[in-house]
């Protein structure tokens, strides 16, 4: 079809083991081999290929499970300042500890300024990060796949702060 984009399709988008992917990839279609129901949802396949023996948790692998579980669970929990405004209670500060990477856990009410001033700044990155690839997305969007007026994205973020701080004043 003439005036369509080609893509070309990425099969990593962060450094998981791509062997790993391959492996889930191949339960999915021996799943779908098998004339078990398709389609069908993720919890329908793992069923099957617990069932079938094909995939069982490594003690590792549960433990990661709850480390992200507990994770979810502290970037959920808020505090009430002494002003009245919500903030995050636990914050995360990826540090290296001898040769080796790891992310600490503080309660924002008991943690050295070190820590929170790494914890903040991280988080920061995370959000540009985020505003990098939204860029990229729309750029993308625009000269690819819209025919209208080009969406405009703007980044600057001051008067959105503003406007939520006088909203959060207002009773």
């Amino acid at each position: 079809m003439v005036g369509v984009p080609v893509y070309q399709y990425s099969r990593r988008r962060n450094n998981m083991s791509l062997g790993y992917y391959e492996q889930l990839q191949r339960i999915v279609n021996r799943y779908i081999s098998s004339g078990e129901q398709w389609p069908a949802t993720t919890r329908e396949i793992a069923s099957w290929a617990i069932r079938k023996g094909l995939w069982a948790p490594q003690k590792t692998a549960v433990i990661g499970l709850f480390a992200e579980q507990l994770s979810r669970a502290m970037r959920e929990e808020y505090i009430t300042d002494p002003q009245g405004r919500a903030a995050r209670a636990k914050h995360a500060a990826r540090v290296n500890r001898g040769g080796t990477q790891l992310v600490l856990w503080a309660d924002i009410r008991t943690a050295s300024r070190e820590h929170m001033e790494i914890a903040f700044q991280q988080r920061r990155q995370q959000i540009v990060g985020d505003c990098r690839q939204l860029k990229l997305d729309v750029d993308s969007y625009n000269e690819n796949n819209n025919l209208g007026k080009p969406i405009q994205m703007v980044f600057d973020f001051t008067y959105d702060l503003r406007e939520i701080e006088l909203e959060s004043t207002v009773v």
